[in-house]
């Protein structure tokens, strides 16, 4: 491969085949494995990809952001409290998302407004407990 440009992060960027009786079955094509170290934070990452087009620097980039939707969507499932999807289609799933953003954004704003030293879920259960009262 090309050589790395370690001032952008890049430690390695190898073609590897894997060899073992089982996984040279499972897996009989040549992959690619770069190496990359996060300025921001100091880890080290290694990728493999069997995208050989786009530049180490690119595919390093594209997981780095891919890490950054896992982060988003951990935080929806721990802020936005959605138990289930009401419908599958692309149109239901995002009313769905962005109805308990607006309703997180609600609390936020009320949880501000009146100073509460509670937390967000426990302002969420006293509504949830209140509202028909």
């Amino acid at each position: 491969r090309e050589p790395v440009l370690k001032y952008k992060g890049l430690s390695s960027d190898q073609i590897i085949k894997f060899t073992g009786l089982k996984s040279a079955k499972e897996c009989p094509t040549q992959l690619r494995r770069i190496g990359y170290r996060d300025k921001e934070t100091g880890k080290h990452y290694v990728f493999l990809t069997n995208n050989f087009k786009l530049s180490a620097k690119t595919i390093a980039d594209i997981y780095k952001a891919r890490w950054q939707v896992e982060l988003f969507f951990k935080w929806i499932k721990q802020n936005l409290k959605i138990k289930t999807f009401v419908g599958t289609s692309k149109n239901a799933v995002m009313t769905q998302v962005w109805i308990a953003v607006c309703v997180y954004l609600l609390l936020a704003f009320i949880k501000f407004q009146s100073k509460m030293s509670k937390s967000m879920q426990q302002i969420l259960r006293l509504l949830q407990l209140n509202l028909f009262e």
